[in-house]
């Protein structure tokens, strides 16, 4: 279930879905840097990120 919410936020909010999954680490503020360049590359990193199971 957690990981359907997960890939919901990665899809509308992709900084909080790599927050939730890694905390803030690198990889939270690669999400934060590629959602502000562009929604779409953002997005492809956090659902990577949920998909790849990543964690801190």
């Amino acid at each position: 279930m957690m990981d359907i919410v997960r890939i919901v936020l990665a899809v509308f909010l992709p900084p909080v879905a790599a927050y939730m999954q890694v905390g803030v680490t690198q990889h939270f503020w690669i999400n934060i840097v590629l959602t502000i360049l562009g929604g779409l590359p953002g997005m492809i990193h956090a659902l990577w990120l949920v998909v790849s199971k990543k964690t801190a």
